[in-house]
């Protein structure tokens, strides 16, 4: 049995002002995406400039915090919000949904290749494949705060977290870590590295992330409020679903580009 580090989930503190270590995550995300989106550019890999990169780095930035809130406003409190809408507001006391996220970011850059006159695909395709290490700093936040722990178990890793009760329970944080960041980012990031088909590494990205996500879910205590679902299947499992099914059909029409 393991016993959580307990964390400060400050990482800095000057008088007043205290920073995070889960905003300090976020910024690690986006700064990876930046890097990781140059490099492929430098290479002539991508079908945006640099100048294009950088401003659909900020609407993504705006999609991803705008998208996460609501999603999450929206797919697990909506009878509490409807009665405290001002709360829908407070970011600060926690509640970010990564397919809330997904589909702001999709919303973006959909105006973004509107707006530039890109081929949608093309631009999805150069995405999807640097978001995974975003994916994995945001569950190592969660870790450091202690938060989204898994449920019960046996296993001789199990551990203790604070807020959690006595018994051990999967570090799911950590397997999320695991599956959604870097085992994705390899996949996607091998994938991606030659020419393929209109959509296909969208829907790698699309299978690969509702598949591990919802393995990932059987490890991790669903949320209080919620509990499970239908089927005993949790919240994120439900909404992983859909993205799984895309993925397949987006698959499949991708073959038919070639």
């Amino acid at each position: 049995m393991l016993i959580h580090p307990n964390f400060d989930p400050i990482a800095i503190s000057i008088g007043p002002l205290a920073v995070r270590w889960y905003g300090l995550m976020y910024l690690a995300a986006f700064g990876m995406l930046w890097w990781l989106g140059r490099r492929r550019i430098a290479r002539g890999a991508a079908p945006i400039t640099s100048q294009q990169f950088d401003d659909l780095i900020f609407l993504g930035v705006l999609g991803t915090i705008l998208g996460g809130r609501l999603g999450y406003v929206l797919f697990y409190k909506p009878a509490y919000y409807a009665a405290h809408p001002l709360d829908i507001f407070a970011i600060w006391q926690g509640g970010m949904a990564f397919h809330g996220g997904f589909l702001g970011v999709i919303a973006a850059g959909a105006f973004f290749a509107w707006r530039q006159r890109l081929d949608w695909w093309r631009l999805v395709d150069f995405i999807v494949p640097l978001v995974p290490p975003g994916l994995a700093a945001g569950r190592l936040g969660n870790f450091i705060n202690g938060e989204l722990w898994g449920r019960v178990t046996d296993a001789p890793w199990g551990m203790v977290f604070r807020n959690a009760g006595a018994l051990p329970r999967h570090p799911s944080q950590l397997y999320q870590f695991a599956l959604e960041g870097v085992l994705l980012f390899v996949l996607l990031w091998w994938y991606s590295s030659k020419p393929r088909p209109r959509g296909a590494v969208s829907a790698l990205f699309l299978i690969g992330y509702g598949a591990f996500r919802f393995l990932a879910e059987y490890a991790r205590e669903p949320d209080d409020f919620l509990g499970l679902l239908a089927l005993d299947l949790s919240m994120g499992q439900w909404l992983s679903l859909p993205m799984i099914a895309a993925g397949i059909l987006l698959f499949l029409w991708s073959q038919k580009q070639r």
